[in-house]
């Protein structure tokens, strides 16, 4: 079996919110925003080349939230905390944001993939930042 593309999707914290990006189209939902990591490319370098080009976010990333987890058979998905450093959400590739205390985190309809990394996040968003 071919080895899995990596793809990063990044919690970015700011004011005790993270936020949320809505993925258009019949495979969409609620994600944490991110995209695949280019060969030659660590996760932290494309977390901060897809905020950039997706949101028009600098950010400064920080740890894990867990273990990998798949997306269908060809990719995993790494979810980390971010420190979002400048700019305003622009959207470029997603319909909609929100940025989500710890307690509206149940309320959106998210990924599969993203729902194992949110137990983590409801643990530390009061204290993060």
């Amino acid at each position: 079996m071919k080895d899995r593309q990596i793809v990063v999707g990044v919690a970015v914290v700011r004011d005790g919110k993270v936020l949320a990006a809505l993925r258009p189209g019949a495979d969409g939902g609620w994600e944490f925003p991110g995209g695949k990591v280019e060969v030659g490319e660590s996760d932290e370098e494309a977390a901060v080349r897809e905020l950039r080009e997706e949101l028009s976010l600098e950010i400064k990333l920080g740890a894990s939230l867990g273990p990998a987890q798949p997306i269908g058979e060809r990719y995993l998905l790494r979810v980390y905390l971010a420190e979002l450093l400048a700019g305003e959400p622009v959207l470029h590739e997603h319909t909609a944001i929100r940025w989500l205390s710890v307690g509206d985190l149940k309320h959106i309809e998210w990924l599969p993939a993203d729902r194992p990394f949110l137990p983590a996040l409801h643990r530390i968003l009061p204290a993060v930042f």
